[in-house]
């Protein structure tokens, strides 16, 4: 009796020991991907990839044309870095004409001084925190070409459409340097985390664009150094989603409320869109839940 109760515990033991095993080494299967729940989001346009293959992990009106706001500054970044021989730590003198666009549309700005010398690494921060227009504006008339102004703007959007048909987008088209475009300023949920993606293998950009606050230093007319107001990132998801890495927030009365955005969780990155949600806080929400998705998928 003792000897068969005993061959019976050890046979118990051995299946506990086995599935304690297989628990233990992830034998047990796992949920396939596809039991992971297709999030459903209020942006009217999402996508999502692998930022390290390019695989496509949501979509949601993907290629349909919109309007992309500030997103577009993206590309401006992207444009600027691109320059040959670049150096970040040139000065831009700010001129009146930045400071009257901004006021005249009404834009998001840098507070930029007339007069004041700044960077360029310092109007890329102001460009990409803040999303200032002013900044915009400035880096767009130093790195376009021609004898006035409106040639080098016109000059500047020109690189920006070149980049674009250079990354094979089709569905993108720029007719503005900062988004206050001209009824011809469109991009697409896949088309913006593309050009997000190829954005983010510069290590400038990179910085950029996952940093919270940014003081400048300028040097004023008189040749003083003048502290900058903070600039603040625009975008909330770099304080409220662990592992948030960028990368530009958008917003306007045609493109309403825009984000592209990226985070890295246990050495993968998961990189994606959304275009035309209801709010600032919506935006942000549509985002976590497609982060989360993008994780999910890639397990």
């Amino acid at each position: 009796m003792y000897g068969t109760q005993g061959a019976r515990l050890r046979r118990a033991a051995a299946v506990t020991l086995t599935a304690g095993a297989m628990l233990a080494t992830g034998a047990v299967a796992a949920a396939p991907a596809q039991a992971v729940t297709t999030p459903s989001i209020v942006a009217k346009g999402g996508y999502v990839m692998n930022d390290t293959n390019g695989a496509s992990l949501y979509t949601k009106y993907a290629d349909t044309r919109r309007s992309t706001g500030s997103t577009t500054k993206i590309m401006t970044a992207k444009v600027v870095l691109s320059q040959p021989n670049l150096n970040l730590d040139a000065k831009v003198t700010i001129q009146k004409a930045y400071s009257d666009y901004v006021v005249s549309k009404n834009a998001s700005q840098a507070h930029l001084i007339v007069g004041d010398k700044v960077t360029v690494r310092q109007l890329l921060y102001g460009l990409m925190l803040p999303s200032g227009c002013d900044a915009a504006y400035a880096l767009a008339d130093k790195f376009g070409s021609g004898t006035t102004r409106a040639a080098r703007v016109q000059s500047f959007i020109g690189k920006m459409n070149t980049t674009a048909r250079s990354l094979g987008l089709h569905n993108t088209h720029f007719d503005s340097f900062d988004g206050i475009g001209n009824g011809s300023n469109y991009s697409t949920p896949r088309d913006l985390t593309k050009i997000a993606s190829s954005a983010m293998k510069n290590s400038t950009f990179r910085t950029i664009v996952k940093t919270k606050s940014y003081t400048a230093k300028t040097i004023t007319k008189t040749g003083s150094t003048r502290t900058m107001g903070a600039w603040t990132n625009t975008n909330t998801l770099l304080s409220s989603y662990s592992g948030a890495i960028g990368v530009k927030t958008g917003s306007g009365p045609e493109a309403k409320y825009c984000l592209v955005f990226a985070a890295t969780r246990n050495g993968k990155t998961v990189i994606g869109t959304v275009l035309a949600s209801t709010s600032t806080t919506q935006r942000a929400t549509d985002a976590t839940k497609l982060l989360n998705y993008g994780f999910a998928r890639l397990g």
